[in-house]
């Protein structure tokens, strides 16, 4: 078992900043990849931003640019640097991590935490 615990959300006027971060403890290995998502009331879940094991990142083109995740192996934590934040940003974000169980996989999920930008 994976325990997730996302921080760093909050209230940011547009064009502001925020990182998100996201703890990870428990049974940390053989990790495949770790993600962002966020989730807007009446919407789906969607992704925003992935690393592979290897290192390998992808983002969602509107967050291209602006977002960069990156993590620590030391800290076991993964970051979302967000950058030049708009209105359409504002969503609950969901650390997710997916892990190589030998014959499946384990999809674990962070509480959720809330970034809402607003002037």
């Amino acid at each position: 078992q994976v325990q997730l615990v996302e921080s760093g959300g909050g209230l940011v006027q547009p064009g502001g900043s925020l990182r998100l971060s996201c703890e990870a403890s428990g049974s940390i290995f053989n990790i495949i990849s770790m993600a962002w998502y966020r989730q807007v009331p009446g919407k789906e879940r969607e992704l925003v931003a992935s690393i592979l094991s290897y290192g390998r990142t992808s983002y969602l083109d509107s967050v291209k640019g602006r977002f960069t995740i990156s993590r620590d192996g030391a800290k076991n934590t993964l970051y979302l640097q967000m950058t030049n934040l708009k209105f359409e940003d504002t969503a609950v974000y969901y650390c997710y991590v997916r892990q190589d169980h030998g014959v499946g996989y384990g999809d674990y999920w962070g509480q959720g935490t809330q970034v809402t930008v607003s002037s």
